[in-house]
């Protein structure tokens, strides 16, 4: 949620910063604004609620001022109306800033400032800090040293960045939670909440460390604590090619990133299936094989999409691994005094990495012994930097907001992950070993295939388009997918949807079941398709109209499905990445047919990074 760009350097800073901010429109926003600082000492402020052209409509992308910072801010304190837009400015209009995150004492703050005389104008808590940055300079500080003093009375999370008119050759800029890297060019440096509006310019980044601050010039970047004493962090090359941030032909960034889950999947694969049979799954973990066996309890943490992930992950660690898994939403777990057992693994599940939820999650069990792992898109986020151990996804970059290709390829690490414990502890058959690896090796090449189901996919949603519930059911390894189905389609159509384990339904969903219910059934040829279809049968003797996903060959629902799909054979446990593509499409589908905004749905943020 919320964005932030930076730049200073010799070129026009408006489109730069307005472009930056196009980029991250995926991370969910209600309004937008930019700060130019022109070579006479000035501002320009624009700011817009809504979309980002409302905000292209007043500015003018030739401004020559050479710096500046924007926003897109999504409401947290204050309606999402102009007056809360960022940026904001303090009384005298010298100092201007934007924030990603939240003041948690900024009642406090308001009512220390306008003791102080200060007078607010705005809803946010955002506004408590140019107002102390220009407090207290007003009592003899210099703009760097009122910065860093306004930061360390800051409680909270936040991503800052400021600038001072008197002060036309640097921004200053703090993190404390939510991500903020540094692009490093020639004569110019930029800014942002994320990579994605950096790779335009520059493929050289800085990540900031939690309680780092810094000073941006033009010709290079000062990294330091909020005592002064200067830090170094490493740069980094970052591998994503920005002509994949685009949308590539395709309508919608959700459409063009669930067609390419098989490149995705083949890249999260790469150099992790073995070679020969008896060499071990190559996840370079940290952990030796002594370390692997030792764990005897691992607990996933996770939230939304990723949660669901985990809750596939605890069948595939259950049965191929035999070690217990707890699942825990990454929101509550520190909340509740969790037990800890010894030789525990957490694992946590983000694609971003800056969950704050998951981050928080994380930090907690390693405090009570817990070893971490996270599984992430993002190289160089908090969450691989925090944790132990990474495995990343490499499926590229995400940019609708509702997540699809981060699952499947999550997904398929979970499964490595759980093969590669099982060799640990020696729980694996070899046998279905090495059927599994063979599976992984040609799912890739079986998601392609699936391609050719769009236009079944697509009449299901035109004719269901206007249904106001939707239920789906599956079993075993294959219910977590119907919750993800259900999410999906809650997440951009706005229908209402539920998803339950099969033989759950008749303890409180049947009741909902009648002739205006459409009912999305999984029931691939598994060790749960006779329950699966006993429960269907249920559903369908109270009119329930079932649609249906099946195994190719399998003709149990065509007596009493309204349609079924058939897909390709695949080995039972790789079925929930294989199910859950068409019902990302038909959560498409329906989107684009009841005019939502499928990459940016309402209320919804990419990356959430506040509790």
């Amino acid at each position: 949620m919320c964005g932030i760009v930076g730049y200073i350097g010799q070129q026009s800073a408006a489109a730069i910063l307005v472009d930056g901010l196009r980029t991250l429109e995926y991370r969910g926003y209600d309004s937008a604004g930019v700060a130019l600082l022109a070579g006479d000492g000035t501002f320009r402020i624009t700011r817009a609620s809504g979309k980002l052209i409302n905000l292209q409509a007043k500015i003018n992308l030739a401004d020559p001022a050479p710096m500046g910072i924007g926003h897109t801010r999504w409401a947290t304190h204050g309606r999402p109306t102009e007056e809360n837009a960022h940026p904001h400015r303090s009384n005298d209009g010298k100092v201007v800033a934007v924030h990603n995150g939240i003041f948690e004492n900024f009642l406090e703050l308001r009512a220390e400032l306008k003791a102080a005389g200060n007078t607010f104008i705005t809803e946010t808590d955002t506004e408590c800090f140019p107002l102390m940055v220009s407090h207290l300079m007003g009592q003899g500080l210099t703009f760097g040293d009122a910065f860093r003093a306004a930061v360390g009375r800051m409680r909270g999370i936040y991503a800052l960045a400021c600038l001072h008119a008197d002060d036309p050759d640097r921004i200053l800029v703090a993190r404390s939670g939510p991500p903020l890297v540094i692009g490093l060019g020639e004569g110019e440096n930029f800014l942002a909440s994320d990579v994605v509006p950096l790779l335009r310019h520059t493929r050289r980044v800085i990540y900031l460390e939690d309680s780092d601050l810094a000073e941006i010039t033009r010709s290079g970047v000062q990294l330091f604590r909020l005592d002064g004493s200067a830090v170094e962090r490493a740069i980094h090359t970052v591998p994503f090619d920005p002509v994949a941030a685009e949308k590539g032909g395709y309508k919608h960034f959700m459409q063009k990133e669930i067609f390419e889950q098989p490149q995705a999947l083949s890249n999260t694969l790469l150099n992790r299936l073995p070679v020969d049979e008896d060499e071990p799954i190559p996840l370079e973990l940290p952990f030796s094989d002594e370390q692997l066996r030792s764990f005897d309890r691992i607990v996933i943490l996770a939230c939304g999409t990723s949660w669901h992930a985990g809750l596939v992950g605890k069948f595939f660690l259950e049965q191929l691994a035999r070690v217990g898994v707890d699942i825990d939403y990454a929101s509550e777990y520190r909340y509740r005094d969790p037990v800890v057992p010894a030789n525990s693994l957490a694992v946590g599940i983000t694609q971003s990495g800056e969950t704050a939820d998951t981050l928080a999650a994380l930090k907690e069990a390693a405090s009570r012994g817990a070893r971490t792992l996270v599984i992430c898109n993002a190289q160089g986020s908090t969450a691989t930097r925090q944790a132990e151990a990474t495995l990343l996804t490499h499926a590229g970059p995400e940019i609708g907001v509702a997540s699809t290709k981060a699952f499947t390829t999550q997904l398929s690490l979970l499964l490595l992950l759980a093969l590669r414990i099982g060799e640990a502890k020696g729980t694996l058959d070899p046998k279905l070993r090495a059927e599994l690896i063979q599976g992984l090796r040609e799912l890739p090449a079986v998601l392609e295939r699936l391609n050719a189901l769009e236009p079944r996919i697509a009449k299901w949603a035109q004719d269901w388009r206007e249904a106001k519930d939707f239920l789906y059911l599956a079993r075993g390894p294959l219910y977590p997918i119907a919750l993800e189905g259900a999410l999906k389609l809650k997440e951009i159509s706005y229908i209402h949807a539920e998803g339950y384990p099969a033989g759950e339904m008749k303890h409180g969903p049947i009741a909902l079941i009648d002739r205006h219910l459409p009912i999305v059934a999984l029931m691939p040829r598994d060790a749960h398709r006779e329950k699966t279809l006993s429960n269907l049968q249920e559903a369908a003797a109270r009119d329930g109209r079932i649609l249906g996903l099946v195994t190719d060959g399998d003709d149990g629902l065509d007596h009493i499905a309204e349609d079924v799909i058939h897909l390709p054979k695949v080995h039972p446990w790789l079925a929930p990445i294989l199910f859950v593509v068409p019902l990302q499409l038909l959560a498409y589908h329906i989107a684009v047919l009841r005019g939502c905004d499928v990459d940016q749905p309402r209320n919804l943020a990419k990356s959430v990074t506040v509790e």
